[in-house]
């Protein structure tokens, strides 16, 4: 468990793959000795998740996948009890969600769906998705107990999350019912932990592959999430994004967020 532990550094990324990128994974969660990270669209059916690569390196895992698509997993240095929580609002079989116990908090690992076209089934789907998650935190929990909930959610909530919000209003992604119901689940009693630490623009974590040079344009938009519960977000200490990751010559499209808490 976690006590021995005063510090801890968390992740979130979508890692669009993860056989294809479990070295430089590996790599940079060694290098920012990343104690927990948790990973969406990780496209890899359970019996072929890289187990013994990442116990091998002092990892416990918890994973849930798909065949070339959706999937997400848990890498942690700790151990975890996992959840017997369903898919709030989802699709039997669609791996976007789990839940894990560890002795100081819970950690709730999300991949929302993207939504695809406004007014579309799919696009309304998103949005129970969503609103689904606050009905799961309610029917589960207290805003007063130690919540972390994060992953990619696929919406840009403000207008500094986007880099051109005047232009793209109302795309996917970036449309007012999507917001409203992100919004329906922060105002359960969530923070969130990276806006808390850094509250200026042009700080994003997906970068469309479509766009050149898109990193070294700032064309991007700030989909991926960690958020906290009050006591959790007070116990957090700094928040970046690892933007190296998504300069690499084989990248996901999204870099990973990140935030530090320290347990008096």
């Amino acid at each position: 468990m976690l006590k021995p532990m005063t510090k801890i550094k968390i992740a979130s990324f979508n890692i669009n793959s993860l056989r294809v990128r479990q070295h430089d994974l590996l790599a940079w969660l060694q290098r920012d000795k990343i104690d927990i990270v948790a990973l969406q669209e990780t496209k890899v059916q359970d019996k072929d998740f890289p187990v013994d690569f990442f116990q091998a390196a002092g990892y416990h895992l918890y994973y849930q996948g798909e065949k070339g698509k959706n999937g997400i997993a848990v890498l942690s240095k700790s151990p975890a009890v996992l959840l017997d929580h369903k898919n709030p609002a989802g699709v039997p079989g669609e791996a976007r969600f789990q839940a894990l116990q560890y002795e100081r908090f819970t950690l709730v690992n999300t991949y929302v769906p993207q939504g695809r076209e406004v007014g579309s089934d799919y696009f309304t789907y998103k949005i129970n998705w969503l609103l689904g998650m606050r009905d799961y935190f309610a029917a589960h929990y207290k805003p007063s107990d130690a919540i972390i909930w994060l992953g990619d959610f696929n919406v840009a909530p403000t207008p500094i999350d986007i880099y051109a919000p005047d232009k793209l209003l109302g795309s996917v992604g970036f449309h007012p019912d999507e917001q409203a119901a992100l919004e329906a689940v922060r105002a359960w009693g969530f923070e969130d932990i990276f806006r808390r630490h850094v509250p200026t623009g042009e700080q994003y974590t997906f970068f469309d592959y479509r766009v050149p040079n898109a990193v070294k344009r700032k064309m991007g938009w700030r989909i991926d999430h960690l958020w906290g519960t009050k006591c959790m977000a007070a116990l957090s200490t700094e928040s970046y994004i690892a933007l190296d990751q998504r300069t690499l010559e084989r990248p996901s499209d999204h870099a990973p967020l990140v935030a530090s808490f320290v347990f008096h």
